[in-house]
């Protein structure tokens, strides 16, 4: 294995409901196809729309070392991609595709109410709105109580913050899975640039 390369996780959602089309899985798949640059050592997969799958396989995705993971999930009402901000430990009362849902409602008992991501959800949105993508993008405190939220939530339990999440729109409504997957591309090349910035001020500071 190359050791200088990064691995970055990116995850889409399998259809469910009204989706029989996930179009997050689309731009995924996109995303994949144009990659994210010779240093960086992408892998995707398919995240079944199921809490117990969920709360299974998102350690194991951690268990790979990534610098970063990213989910990305389809909203019904979102015209934008959109940046979450934050996971929610509380309030799962929908039912997933195995017609189940968590008895106590909750992500993981005695974990915090919320969690922010550490990456600066306002400022990749600043950035690549600035690049002039094509693609309009916002941000959101509320990734909506449901698998993707808590997705999320359990993914900046793991990682102490080092997770982003990004709703994509249906296709069509009005981007194509190429635009999306684009999309994908250059948010997730910003967070990981401001990833190292991080890092690299962690470094100097403790070189002083």
């Amino acid at each position: 294995m190359d050791n200088s390369k990064q691995t970055v996780v990116v995850t889409g959602f399998e259809p469910f409901g009204e989706h029989s089309i996930n179009a997050s899985w689309v731009a995924v798949q996109e995303l994949k196809k144009l990659g994210l640059g010779k240093d960086i050592d992408l892998h995707v997969y398919e995240v079944p729309v199921d809490y117990q799958a969920v709360q299974s396989l998102v350690p194991s995705l951690w268990k790979q070392y990534p610098q970063l993971v990213v989910h990305v999930g389809v909203s019904g009402m979102a015209t934008t991609v959109t940046l979450e901000k934050c996971g929610r430990n509380h309030g799962y009362k929908g039912l997933d595709n195995s017609h189940f849902c968590p008895h106590s409602q909750c992500c993981i008992e005695g974990g915090p109410d919320c969690i922010d991501s550490v990456i600066d959800m306002e400022s990749v949105c600043k950035r690549v709105t600035a690049s002039g993508l094509g693609v309009a993008v916002s941000v959101s405190k509320d990734a909506g109580r449901y698998l993707c939220d808590f997705t999320y939530y359990t993914s900046l339990y793991l990682s102490h913050g080092r997770s982003a999440f990004v709703h994509v729109p249906p296709i069509g409504k009005p981007y194509s899975g190429v635009d999306l997957g684009r999309a994908l591309q250059a948010i997730i090349q910003e967070m990981l640039d401001m990833l190292d910035q991080t890092k690299e001020k962690i470094h100097c500071q403790h070189v002083h």
